[in-house]
């Protein structure tokens, strides 16, 4: 586990990513990105691309620049399946929030043709979901997905139904703004009757994911599923003026989050035997 800080406080409420942290939907995700990008002059987006300068990495600004020269992802990109729909359209479009606004609603309309069975990423899921409800902690999931492709993917994980193991779910269509904006983690802590803080920990793979803990001010576990080397996690969470977001912690397993909320609970138990 590489932990570049631990959490301020134990865990009372846990909120989860969906694609990319606990399932593998990326061939819908990449199919439907694949059927929007050549819609961009279209969609009148082609203009409203990032330019170089504003570019958060060298990375980031090729990218757009094959975007913008060839209306799709480079093939690397496509092969290596790490990044999110949500972190593509923040690299081509920046602070531009209707730009990116209609970039999602053509991605929803395009997902539709595609939307199919989820895949766990990891074994276990379940199991460590089920443990966390058993030590009280509250569990909901987060998507920047509409809610039609949410609950049928929820509902059909490798033929199972994990609808059961989430007390709340909230989904992009829900809220003004998808993340990085904070609306779907605030909408989640209202419908738990939980409010926002560091004893709420929220668990994604994106930059997004990070940027929306923060700006809602609980714990932001970012999960390394797509095994980003510790340079580059450097490099995408720079604490800079522009760019000041990090992750309270960074885990690559499950396993390593079980383990870190086992340890505050512990510590929470030694404090309740001192205390009486």
């Amino acid at each position: 586990m590489s932990i570049l800080k631990l959490p301020h406080a134990r865990p009372a409420t846990i909120l989860f990513d969906w694609h990319a942290t606990l399932v593998d939907t990326r061939d819908a995700m990449y199919h439907a990105v694949d059927d929007v990008l050549p819609k961009l002059v279209e969609l009148g987006l082609i203009e409203r691309l990032v330019t170089p300068e504003d570019s958060r990495t060298v990375e980031d600004a090729r990218l757009v620049k094959y975007v913008r020269d060839n209306a799709r992802l480079h093939p690397k990109i496509k092969s290596e399946r790490k990044v999110s729909r949500t972190d593509i359209f923040e690299v081509l479009f920046g602070p531009d929030h209707e730009a990116k606004r209609i970039a999602h609603q053509e991605f929803d309309n395009c997902y539709r043709k595609h939307v199919g069975e989820a895949v766990p990423l990891e074994t276990g899921i379940p199991g460590m979901l089920q443990a966390f409800h058993e030590s009280g902690i509250r569990v909901g999931l987060i998507s920047n997905r509409k809610r039609e492709f949410m609950l049928h993917e929820v509902a059909n994980v490798d033929g199972e139904d994990w609808r059961g193991y989430f007390e709340t779910m909230v989904c992009g269509d829900e809220v003004v703004h998808r993340k990085p904006w904070p609306d779907l983690l605030l909408m989640a802590m209202q419908n738990l009757g939980v409010k926002p803080d560091t004893s709420c920990w929220y668990v994604g793979d994106s930059t997004t994911d990070v940027i929306a803990a923060k700006e809602a001010k609980v714990t932001a576990v970012f999960y390394n599923g797509a095994g980003w080397d510790q340079t580059w996690i450097d490099k995408i969470f720079p604490g800079t003026v522009r760019h000041p977001h990090k992750p309270d912690a960074v885990i690559d397993h499950f396993s390593e989050l079980s383990r870190l909320v086992d340890r505050f609970l512990q510590m929470a138990n030694k404090e309740m035997v001192v205390s009486r």
